[in-house]
């Protein structure tokens, strides 16, 4: 079994959403196989609180507005982990230090990548080049 077509597309929208934000190493996994609740889990960070507020604004602004509903959200007074569970996909903004301290993907590193077909952003180094 894997991440329906539906998840897919909602993923999709998530990652732009992300990305519009500026969101860094925006990343879905399929998690249909070892996880009975959901099909993917994106994860997404940013550097500071007011950015992981403003990226888990962003998502839950573009989803709603495409019709899909928040189950539920949590971690939104501290912006350091916020989670939005759309259902068949939850959504993982982390700050930058949790992240690293979490490593969800390490823990979910046998589940595929789901392509989010975002457009490729140049490295700091690129860019000062």
């Amino acid at each position: 079994m894997s991440a329906s077509a539906s998840a897919i597309e909602t993923a999709r929208l998530i990652g732009k959403a992300a990305d519009d934000k500026q969101g860094e190493e925006i990343l879905a996994l399929d998690v249909s196989e070892r996880m009975p609740f959901s099909d993917i889990f994106v994860i997404a960070s940013a550097s500071t609180e007011r950015q992981v507020k403003s990226i888990a604004d962003e998502i839950e602004d573009q989803l709603i507005a495409s019709g899909r509903k928040i189950l539920r959200q949590e971690g939104r007074a501290a912006g350091r982990w916020i989670l939005l569970d759309f259902s068949d996909v939850v959504v993982h903004i982390q700050h930058g230090e949790e992240r690293v301290f979490y490593a969800l993907e390490r823990l979910w590193q046998d589940c595929p990548v789901v392509d989010l077909q975002l457009p490729e952003h140049p490295s700091q180094e690129e860019a000062s080049a």
